[in-house]
Parts: C-alpha cells; sequence; structure tokens
C-alpha cells in the first residue's frame, strides 16, 4: 500500500487555453469534458473516437500520437490504453514543463483531477490523498448536499457588502453575525 500523498490543491484559469488530450476512449471522453467545462479549448489525438467525444466541440487529430503534439499546450492527458503511450506522453509533458495527467497511472502524472463538489459557482475539490477516487467521489458527493443555494448565497454576499459599508463597530457586529449565520448553516460550531 502506497503512504499518503500531499498535493497542492489548485484551481486553473485554462479559458481559452490549449490542451491536450490523447486518447479515445470513455476516460478520454469524462477528462474532454472535465476541459470544456472549464473553458479550455481541447485537442484530442486518438486514431480511433468513442462516439460521444466525436460529437463534442473539440479539434480532433484521428492518429497516434507523435513527439510535439504538445508544444503550446498548457496541460495535457493521457489517456490510452497503451501504457507505452501514456509513458511517451508524461515524459514529453515534463521535460516541457506542462503539467500532465496519465490517467492509467496517476503517480506517474504532475496533475490528479479532483472529485468535485459544485453549486451555484461554490468548487471544492477532494484528494483522498491516496489512489481512492470512489472514495474522493462519495465525499465529494456529500460535500455537495451541503452546499448552500445561489439565492443564499447572493443574500450573504449582499449583506457582506453592505456590513462593509458601516462604520465601526456596526461593521464588525455586522460581519460576526454574518460569520456566525454562514458557520451554523455549514454545520460548523461558532
Amino acid at each position: 500500500m502506497l503512504p499518503p500523498v500531499s498535493l497542492l490543491p489548485a484551481f486553473l484559469d485554462l479559458r481559452g487555453a490549449r490542451t491536450v488530450v490523447v486518447g479515445g476512449g470513455p476516460v478520454a471522453l469524462r477528462r474532454t469534458r472535465t476541459l470544456l467545462g472549464s473553458g479550455a479549448q481541447v485537442q484530442v489525438i486518438a486514431p480511433d473516437l468513442h462516439p460521444d467525444l466525436a460529437a463534442l466541440p473539440v479539434q480532433v487529430q484521428r492518429r497516434p500520437y507523435r513527439p510535439g503534439d504538445l508544444n503550446g499546450a498548457a496541460l495535457a492527458v493521457a489517456a490510452t490504453s497503451l501504457a507505452d503511450v501514456n509513458g511517451q506522453v508524461v515524459g514529453d509533458a515534463r521535460a516541457l514543463g506542462i503539467p500532465v495527467n496519465d490517467a492509467s497511472d496517476a503517480t506517474r502524472g504532475t496533475l490528479r483531477f479532483a472529485a468535485t463538489a459544485a453549486q451555484a459557482g461554490v468548487q471544492v475539490a477532494v484528494s483522498s490523498g491516496r489512489e481512492l477516487p470512489m472514495f474522493s467521489q462519495a465525499l465529494a458527493e456529500r460535500i455537495t448536499a451541503l452546499l448552500p443555494s445561489e439565492t443564499q448565497l447572493d443574500d450573504w454576499s449582499a449583506r457582506r457588502e453592505a456590513a462593509l459599508t458601516c462604520p465601526e463597530p456596526q461593521r464588525s457586529s455586522a460581519l460576526g453575525t454574518l460569520r456566525d449565520e454562514i458557520r451554523r448553516a455549514m454545520g460548523v460550531g461558532a
């Protein structure tokens, strides 16, 4: 059993960035959907494509991966069923300083796709620190159930903005009241 891994939790702004997914199967499809959801431009390189992947707004190169395919990419995903191809993609990306996810062996890449909980603009990324994605996914589902509605978030945001315009001590009092209300709503003690 591998020991827990300490990873840097981070959110990447990939809007308009060129990303490359090597592979055309179900895993490549999931990774491509995730990247498209972040606003990335996705290039898929694979000789064969899952039918759902072919229908997405991506640039497709129906051929095997070649050295140089990652030049200019902001992020790469190795998602083929061939360990040697995935290894080449990972090696090339590392040499170019590009974050890379190896869907077949997360420990080889420099990037892991977290399980996420998202609602009303709030995003929470979850990692188990181990190769236990089903736990991370279950935890993300549990967290999603705790997230407030967009209406509640808008109300809290408006109240914070209003409190910031108040003179002291009303400002501190209003912010303290809001903080306590949010903590109660999230099930956290004051």
